[in-house]
């Protein structure tokens, strides 16, 4: 069992061999054991695909962007299966700090905004609030911040 209070700030960045597959309008467009997940005190785990392991076609690049004092500037990807679009549903840095270049052709997804993310085989359930994207399974515990009233922690 992992505590979410137990992670570093400034956030660590590991690879996991676990299987890590993402499901949209009944397509599978993730299937990896070649993710990183990035940890942060007080954050459920963020699970970044290479781009490699994402079906061709899935992404188109959305818009806006945002910045991370650590990671540094983050563009945002559209997911696209056939007609259904979702948009911002995914971001990545491409070209982050030094501490994070591992994460340079890898893309995080919000599990809020796609049918299924799945780690080792479980459904995962996601973060509240739209702002971090991280993904909850049985093996991490909290409280987590992203709920309202948690934004001040």
């Amino acid at each position: 069992m992992e505590s979410v209070w137990d992670y570093p700030r400034p956030p660590r960045l590991e690879r996991t061999a676990s299987r890590v597959t993402i499901v949209h309008a009944g397509r599978t467009i993730v299937d990896s054991d070649r993710c990183w997940r990035v940890l942060e005190t007080s954050h459920p785990p963020v699970y970044y695909v290479p781009r490699d392991d994402i079906a061709a076609g899935a992404l188109e690049p959305g818009d806006g962007r945002s910045f991370c004092e650590f990671k540094g500037i983050a563009e945002y990807w559209d997911v696209v299966v056939g007609e259904t679009r979702v948009r911002r549903a995914g971001w990545s840095y491409p070209d982050p700090t030094p501490a994070y270049a591992e994460l340079t052709d890898a893309v995080a997804f919000y599990p809020s905004r796609v049918d299924e993310c799945r780690v080792a085989g479980e459904v995962v359930q996601p973060q509240d609030g739209d702002f971090y994207g991280g993904w909850i399974t049985a093996d991490v515990t909290g409280p987590f911040k992203g709920a309202p009233g948690t934004l001040g922690w």
